[in-house]
């Protein structure tokens, strides 16, 4: 199906939200895939990625055995094109045709709606220029390196949610360009791969 038409980028959690809500209605009960999200947000839409794979993780449409794991294999490909600087994203043609039935993206858009309208309250440009230049690579990075950490924690209940909230934090301090957040989200990303370490050798 064809994504929705926007004049431009997203410039909140709750346009991020407002925009997949609409293309999920769209949808309706057919599947609302991952290119057209990607029309829906903009072509430079890492940010907003970064934030609703994550969301998608955390609400309860992340409990589907292997959903985990799929959106870090998302997320690091596009990582990987933050830290080369490409200005548009890309995906291959069989990741830009996986995605969530419409429905289920309507819920999370409405489930998580709360938790968006406190970030954008908390959230906003402080420190720019911290959002610029090496910053971006360090994001790029950091959020590499917590996708592989989702795999193996997968198999732990729950266990997931603290690396995908540390990708979520850098998502909106790159969507509002709010570096008071990206540093936060340097030392969440640090305290979530010991943590996720910790977990998963308390299992073993």
């Amino acid at each position: 199906m064809a994504g929705i038409d926007t004049g431009d980028d997203p410039h909140s959690v709750g346009d991020v939200l407002d925009r997949l809500r609409e293309l999920g209605c769209k949808a309706g009960d057919d599947k609302a895939e991952l290119g057209d999200m990607l029309e829906a947000l903009g072509s430079r839409a890492y940010g907003p990625f970064f934030i609703i794979l994550p969301l998608v993780d955390i609400s309860p449409v992340g409990s589907i055995p292997g959903l985990p794991t799929a959106m870090a294999v998302v997320m690091i490909l596009l990582a990987i094109q933050l830290v080369l600087g490409r200005e548009h994203l890309w995906l291959p043609g069989f990741l830009r045709r996986r995605g969530l039935k419409g429905d289920r993206l309507v819920k999370v858009a409405d489930k998580t709606r709360p938790i968006a309208d406190r970030m954008d309250r908390w959230f906003h440009g402080r420190l720019p220029m911290l959002t610029r230049g090496p910053m971006v690579k360090v994001a790029g990075i950091a959020v590499m390196l917590l996708c592989l950490t989702v795999p193996p924690l997968e198999l732990l209940p729950l266990a997931s949610t603290a690396p995908m909230a540390a990708i979520m934090a850098f998502g909106i301090a790159l969507l509002v360009r709010d570096g008071v957040l990206m540093l936060f989200a340097c030392a969440l990303a640090i305290g979530a791969v010991a943590v996720g370490a910790g977990l998963f050798a308390a299992r073993g």
